[in-house]
């Protein structure tokens, strides 16, 4: 195994171990955005299934419902019998189940294949968080941390692009995309060769220096993470969920104005993300998290002030911004909230806590939208991250206080 001098040495992007776990840290994004475009035409195409307009709503958030159910148990099985065997099961899964599409004969096996979709998702993304609190450590974390977030964002615009031109072939194309991730399997046996030294020293307790790790109350802190990631997901979720009905109230062409705004979004967070490591270095990583929250209350204020381009383009910028400082804030606090025999579980918990926001965004927010209208809730949400952004400060100027009264 490679000593911890030569990783520091190495910089991200020519490390193998590297390079393969921020790509499969877009299998997140790729799991429910690839076959959206083609949802129409597979709904067309199934004319004499009378469930065929629901079945096929259903199929891009089926694999959320099944994360949020088995990643904690994902968890358990990473800090059981090791991260990097949970990642190389998990992504040849991703790679059978997410392309059965292309093939089952009707809406019904297809939406099974979605589900099993989700246990990969949610073995990969506990495995992959997990590995990256095993392999990296400090500023290198950090900067990992930008990387995965400006990757998923870019690669996440790409896989739409690409699923649109493959749906206009044929709506059963874009599943195929599914079957990328296998590419990966060589540098993953690399991770996993690496991690496995390291992986059983910590499920025993004990520390790279061979010192036993010492017993943690790790499950408030880490419950207490997952809370505010959920809460900040259902928020942020207002984006991909909402907006579209947003543009048509206000008389914009939704579907080309959608990508629009999204796009700006993904790219805006993109660029943004690296610059992660450098601001976190300099101003804490409390400070962070009260910048992305002040950046996303300002893009949701942007939102509800006015229905005009300026306006969507510009709110949604800064929500992408603000996100991809929040984002890798919460992974980075829930790997330090936990003792590295825990790693998987914490992976766990946060996982579950992203997706259910995901699932939960829609049901909960949209009777606020229909009671109360857009701009008020678009308000609401800003003053809500407004808020989160002052507690970010008050914890960050507060616990170094508690650290001297304590000493």
């Amino acid at each position: 195994m490679p000593n911890s001098s030569s990783l520091k040495e190495r910089p991200l992007w020519l490390d193998a171990a590297a390079i393969a776990l921020l790509l499969t840290a877009t299998l997140k994004i790729m799991a429910n955005a690839t076959i959206s475009p083609a949802l129409p035409a597979l709904e067309a195409s199934f004319p004499n299934d009378p469930g065929a307009a629901y079945l096929t709503r259903f199929l891009v958030s089926a694999p959320s419902l099944t994360v949020v159910l088995v990643a904690p148990l994902a968890g358990l099985a990473a800090d059981r019998f090791g991260r990097g065997p949970l990642l190389i099961a998990g992504v040849l899964l991703f790679a059978l189940s997410g392309s059965a599409g292309a093939w089952l004969p009707d809406l019904v096996s297809i939406l099974g294949s979605r589900l099993l979709l989700g246990v990969a998702v949610a073995m990969t993304m506990t495995a992959q968080v997990a590995l990256v609190g095993d392999l990296f450590a400090g500023p290198r974390r950090s900067a990992f941390m930008g990387w995965q977030t400006a990757v998923i964002n870019i690669f996440g615009f790409m896989f739409i692009g690409f699923a649109g031109y493959l749906a206009g072939l044929s709506p059963r194309l874009p599943f195929l995309v599914y079957t990328l991730p296998a590419l990966l399997l060589p540098l993953l046996i690399v991770v996993a060769r690496r991690e496995e030294g390291r992986g059983q020293a910590a499920r025993k307790g004990v520390g790279d220096d061979g010192a036993s790790l010492a017993p943690v109350n790790w499950l408030k802190p880490a419950a207490f993470v997952g809370l505010l990631t959920m809460v900040t997901v259902m928020l942020f979720f207002l984006m991909p969920s909402q907006l579209p009905y947003y543009l048509h109230e206000n008389g914009f062409d939704s579907a080309s104005a959608t990508a629009v705004g999204l796009g700006a979004l993904t790219l805006t967070g993109g660029v943004v993300a690296l610059t992660f490591k450098r601001v976190s270095d300099r101003i804490g990583l409390a400070a962070t998290f009260a910048l992305g929250f002040l950046l996303m209350g300002s893009g949701f204020a942007a939102l509800g002030t006015e229905a005009a381009w300026p306006f969507v383009i510009g709110g949604a910028a800064l929500v992408g911004a603000g996100y991809s400082f929040v984002q890798p804030s919460f992974l980075l606090l829930a790997l330090q909230v936990a003792p590295a025999e825990r790693r998987g579980s914490v992976s766990g918990i946060v996982t579950t806590a992203m997706f259910l926001g995901q699932v939960i965004s829609p049901l909960l927010l949209t009777p606020f939208i229909q009671t109360f209208g857009f701009a008020p809730v678009y308000f609401g949400t800003a003053v809500c991250l407004a808020g989160f952004a002052g507690t970010a400060v008050a914890a960050g100027v507060l616990s170094p206080l508690r650290e001297k009264l304590a000493g």
